[in-house]
C-alpha cells in the first residue's frame, strides 16, 4: 500500500479502539465500517488480515448467500464476540439484496414483533449495519469488499455505515519496491528503472507482481522475468486496442 494511505488506516484503527467513552457518551454503537474497493488481486483480503493482526481482533467471514432470512442474520450476529471484524467479501455479487421499498412493504405486511421468513432484505441488512442488532456487543468493525463500488446501493455507503472508503489500486512503483524488499531483500537494482517505467503504464495488480517475484530465489532472474511479464502485458493491451 501507499505509505500515506497505510498510515491513515492505522491511525483510524487506533483512534477507534481508544474511543469507548466517546461512543458511549454520544449514544452510538461502538463500531466502525470500512469499504475496500478496487480490482481483483490488489490486496483487499490481505488488508483485512493485516487489520486483524494489528488490533488482535477475531475475524468473522459472513457468507450472505448462506443466510436465509433476516432473523437468521440476527442470530448469527448476536453470536459475535467483542473485539472482532465482520467481513462481507464481494458484497456486490454475494447476494441480490432486495430494495428498501420492497423490504419495507414486506415488513408492514407482518404482524408486530414478527420476523419475516423471506430472504435477507436490504432494509434488514441496513438495520444490522446501523448497529440495531449489535446492542449487546462492543468494539466491532465491519468490512465490505467489492471490485465494483458503483454497483452498491448508496444507502450502504454513507458515513455511519461505511465510514472509511479505501481504494486498493493497481501496482505502483512504491508498492513494487515494497514487494521486492519483502521477497528478495532488495533496496535497488539496475533493472528497477525499466520495471518502474512499465508499471506506471501497465495496469498490473500487486498479486500478479508478487507471483512473478516468487518464481525464483535469484534476484537477477526474477526481475528479468518480471520485466518480460510487463512487456507482454503492454503488448497484450496494445493488441486488444488494435483489434477494436
Amino acid at each position: 500500500m501507499d505509505k500515506k494511505l497505510k498510515q491513515s488506516v492505522m491511525d483510524d484503527l487506533e483512534r477507534f479502539v481508544k474511543r469507548k467513552d466517546y461512543y458511549r457518551r454520544i449514544g452510538r454503537a461502538w463500531k466502525r465500517g470500512y469499504l475496500l474497493y478496487g480490482p481483483p488481486g490488489t490486496g483487499k483480503s490481505s488488508l483485512v488480515a493485516a487489520m486483524a493482526n494489528y488490533l488482535k481482533f477475531d475475524i468473522y467471514d459472513l457468507e450472505l448467500t448462506e443466510v436465509k432470512s433476516n432473523s437468521d442474520l440476527r442470530r448469527l450476529l448476536v453470536g459475535m464476540s467483542n473485539r472482532s471484524i465482520l467481513v462481507v467479501e464481494d458484497i456486490d455479487c454475494s447476494i441480490d439484496l432486495q430494495q428498501r421499498d420492497e423490504g419495507d412493504k414486506r415488513a408492514r405486511s407482518t404482524s408486530a414483533g414478527e420476523e419475516s421468513d423471506d430472504k435477507v432484505t436490504l432494509s434488514g441488512f441496513l438495520n444490522f449495519v446501523d448497529g440495531l442488532w449489535s446492542t449487546s456487543g462492543e468494539e466491532r468493525i465491519i468490512v465490505f469488499t467489492t471490485n465494483y463500488r458503483e454497483r452498491l446501493d448508496p444507502a450502504l455507503l454513507r458515513p455511519g455505515r461505511m465510514d472509511m472508503h479505501i481504494h486498493m489500486g493497481y501496482c505502483t512503483s512504491e508498492s513494487f519496491r515494497i514487494l521486492a524488499r519483502n521477497y528478495h531483500s532488495l533496496e535497488n537494482h539496475a533493472m528497477y528503472r525499466q520495471i518502474e517505467c512499465l508499471i506506471e503504464k501497465v495496469m498490473v495488480s500487486p498479486a500478479e507482481v508478487a507471483e512473478v517475484l516468487m518464481r525464483n530465489e535469484n534476484s537477477d532472474v526474477v526481475l528479468q522475468d518480471l520485466l518480460e511479464f510487463l512487456y507482454a502485458k503492454r503488448k497484450e493491451v496494445a493488441d486488444s486496442k488494435n483489434t477494436k
